[in-house]
């Protein structure tokens, strides 16, 4: 007799990360390999924080301190918030299964758009929510049919902002409109994953805060400009009551030692930062100028990856890992004949286009002709 599981794990499917580099140089007995699949910072974290890893390491046979006190007063006073209003995880990812477990009960309704990040979807399914899916309008969140959506048994809205996969952002008018419909016994959780890459016009969540708005958390990583992806550490900000009760669920010791060092250390390296968003910036202008000429369709993103459009081929990804370079699938999404593509250095960019070029079977004027179609 088997042990029974958890009966809301039976439709559950299994996220699939990206492929790691040295795994497909294994499997595909490949020499270089370009890695463009998980939305990485393709540069080593700053030497601050290198430094600092390295200054710290011989102390982690010591439990961490488990309220990241240091870096909480960092983040604090750079925002300008109370302590009471900030969380940190395991990777941002974390605190999305926190406020799930916190909040939400067998039956209670999660809406979330579709395509949009896989675990919203998985960890809501896993505590036995209701999920409510809204498709996309153009790329983007259809705001207006998320309302319509709202019934009493709602409890959490997720909107990634700016969005993944699809790189696109709901720009700071858009959501003011919005939350001043969500009843506040509604929790809109903001994924500000890729906030850093954003453009002028995106929303300052943080002031819905602070002018006493308790129906809302954003989330963000270190993960993605700040390079720390490999040691998972993000952290969200909300009402002190919210956070209050993720707290309740929180494990004691979540984030660890060399984490909140680094993640301290990244923060005092403002000019790095600054270089690597510009790098980022314009390596997408690249990527940008070179699909057009090639004649492909992609949306224009507002992070540092690009979806890409290779209709009417649909192995493309499959194709491109055979010649060394990873990129992301997007029939898991619902996307069938879409790339996800991670800005990389200009090198890696160059490989993949190089690659790209040589499976691309259909000329520019012809993709066109398809397109109006």
């Amino acid at each position: 007799m088997w042990v029974e599981a958890n009966k809301n794990l039976a439709d559950i499917p299994r996220y699939k990360p990206g492929l790691p580099i040295e795994e497909a140089k294994r499997k595909l007995k490949l020499k270089r390999v370009v890695k463009l699949a998980s939305n990485e910072n393709p540069f080593s974290p700053s030497p601050l924080v290198v430094r600092e890893i390295r200054k710290y390491a011989a102390n982690i046979n010591r439990y961490p301190e488990s309220n990241c006190f240091y870096l909480r007063r960092a983040i604090c006073r750079k925002m300008r918030i109370k302590e009471s209003h900030i969380i940190f995880g395991n990777g941002s990812d974390e605190i999305i299964t926190l406020a799930l477990r916190a909040f939400v009960r067998e039956g209670d309704e999660v809406i979330i758009g579709e395509p949009t990040f896989l675990i919203y979807k998985i960890q809501s399914l896993a505590c036995g929510a209701r999920l409510v899916i809204v498709p996309h309008k153009e790329y983007t969140y259809d705001l207006n049919s998320i309302k319509k959506k709202i019934t009493p048994r709602t409890k959490i809205i997720f909107i990634a902002n700016p969005e993944n996969p699809l790189g696109t952002y709901i720009n700071s008018q858009r959501v003011r409109n919005f939350l001043e419909s969500v009843p506040s016994s509604v929790l809109v959780f903001f994924d500000e994953a890729y906030f850093e890459f954003a453009p002028s016009d995106f929303p300052r969540t943080l002031e819905f805060i602070k002018r006493g708005r308790k129906n809302i958390i954003f989330t963000r990583t270190f993960s993605k400009a700040y390079a720390l992806a490999g040691l998972r550490i993000g952290y969200g900000i909300a009402s002190r009551e919210i956070i209050e009760n993720l707290q309740k669920v929180r494990e004691p010791f979540n984030v660890n030692s060399l984490a909140q060092k680094a993640a301290l250390a990244a923060m005092q390296d403002g000019k790095w930062l600054r270089k690597i968003i510009d790098y980022i910036k314009n390596e997408k202008k690249f990527l940008y100028h070179s699909l057009d000429k090639i004649g492909l369709f992609y949306i224009r993103s507002a992070t540092n990856f690009i979806i890409i459009s290779t209709l009417p081929r649909k192995n493309v990804a499959s194709l491109l890992l055979k010649k060394g370079v990873i990129v992301r699938d997007m029939s898991n999404w619902g996307m069938r004949g879409f790339i996800r593509v991670s800005v990389g250095k200009r090198r890696e960019n160059l490989a993949f286009l190089k690659a790209l070029k040589e499976i691309w079977p259909v000329k520019k004027r012809d993709y066109a002709k398809r397109r109006k179609k």
